[in-house]
């Protein structure tokens, strides 16, 4: 018989903590919304409700008609109006809509159907199917569908004016309320398509693509969605790079020269380093310039008839009228960093500006180093932990 593991948790632990991992999916997770927000939202229901109940009551009393002039239902739609005014089940054609396909679903199920609890189950399941592929799915509208089957009576004393009135009451002071207090009621369902640009950037297409795999019911408008997804993806991207600094990433030593150095010298010192460029420095390694494969052949005379490695040949030997030090070449001013500057900054000298090589610079503004685009992709490929081939 083998012996038990010592490294492994005994069966019983095993099996206590996957109960306990279990239990915590009914633990809610936190709403995520401040004091002032909470306030807002309810102030906001006790409104739109008192003013429902005053418009109903004050009607019933005026014409003289019996019957229930408010509905337990308005007070879920309430919530939803108030407090969750960008959701596309709070949106006014789902609460209107919605609720009121709902009541007559209900009022047919207790008519066709004498049992109540299959009145009820075919109520809400109906109204459901129903509101779904017309765009208009309210929760509390199954609610109403249900109530008209549970309380026959009342569907019977119900007034026709009475559910799209205290609605129409609801949405309209539900849009006012929201939109004085800074929530956009109605909200745009879905956004306008623009290009992708910045970092963590997507098409709404890769959202379409998205969506079609979830398979569900989401209580958060597209928009709203594609905005969050956009600013997590910014917030990956600045969290991996936020932090990057030159110094990290920067090439050193660096190899430089001086002004004075003869072309010759500076070709001979990029060809045996292996190098695409060489900061020109002063006496006090502060840059004054940079001379690059790009600067030697820009000179080269394309117009002669011998070949290219002739013509830098006949360049760097100083050969006719051709310049022969690095100072009458070199590119200035130049684009430099400091080593405490934060990576991400570089991105569009590089992307948008044209550089392949930034000199580093010190608190005193002396040369310590420098950043090329092999680093700068190095140095992306290992914070988005892109995988060698």
């Amino acid at each position: 018989m083998p012996l038990p593991d010592p490294l492994l948790p005994p069966r019983s632990l095993s099996f206590a903590h996957s109960v306990w991992l279990w239990l915590q999916r009914f633990w809610p997770a936190p709403v995520g919304i401040t004091v002032r927000e909470g306030l807002r939202m309810a102030i906001g229901m006790a409104c739109g409700m008192l003013l429902v109940a005053w418009l109903g009551h004050g009607w019933g009393a005026l014409t003289g008609l019996q019957g229930p002039w408010l509905l337990a239902s308005l007070g879920a739609s309430a919530v939803l109006v108030f407090g969750m005014p960008s959701s596309p089940l709070s949106q006014p054609w789902p609460v209107l809509a919605g609720s009121l396909l709902s009541m007559w679903v209900g009022v047919a199920s207790a008519v066709l159907v004498p049992d109540g609890a299959w009145a009820g189950a075919l109520a809400v399941a109906v109204s459901v199917a129903v509101m779904l592929p017309l765009r208009c799915l309210h929760p509390p509208g199954a609610a109403l569908a249900l109530s008209m089957v549970l309380n026959p009576q009342q569907a019977a004393q119900l007034h026709g004016w009475t559910v799209p009135v205290t609605l129409l009451a609801l949405l309209a002071v539900g849009m006012l309320y929201n939109n004085l207090t800074g929530r956009r009621y109605p909200h745009a369902q879905s956004a306008p398509e623009v290009a992708p640009r910045g970092p963590g950037a997507f098409t709404s297409a890769d959202l379409d693509a998205a969506l079609s795999h979830y398979n569900g019911v989401l209580d958060v408008s597209r928009a709203d969605l594609e905005g969050l997804l956009h600013l997590a993806g910014r917030a990956a991207f600045a969290r991996t790079l936020g932090d990057l600094r030159c110094e990290d990433i920067m090439s050193q030593p660096v190899l430089s020269v001086e002004a004075a150095v003869s072309l010759k010298d500076a070709q001979a010192l990029m060809r045996s380093e292996r190098v695409k460029a060489l900061p020109v420095v002063d006496d006090q390694r502060q840059v004054c310039g940079i001379v690059t494969v790009a600067d030697f052949m820009r000179l080269a005379r394309t117009d002669a008839p011998e070949g290219l490695g002739q013509r830098l040949r006949s360049l760097v030997r100083g050969r006719s009228t051709q310049p022969t030090l690095v100072g009458q070449i070199m590119s200035q001013p130049v684009q430099t960093a400091q080593t405490g500057q934060l990576v991400m900054e570089l991105v569009p000298l590089f992307s948008q500006g044209g550089h392949h090589h930034i000199p580093i610079l010190d608190d005193r503004q002396r040369l310590v180093g420098i950043v090329t685009q092999t680093d700068l992709v190095r140095a992306l490929a290992g914070a988005l932990q892109v995988p060698q081939a």
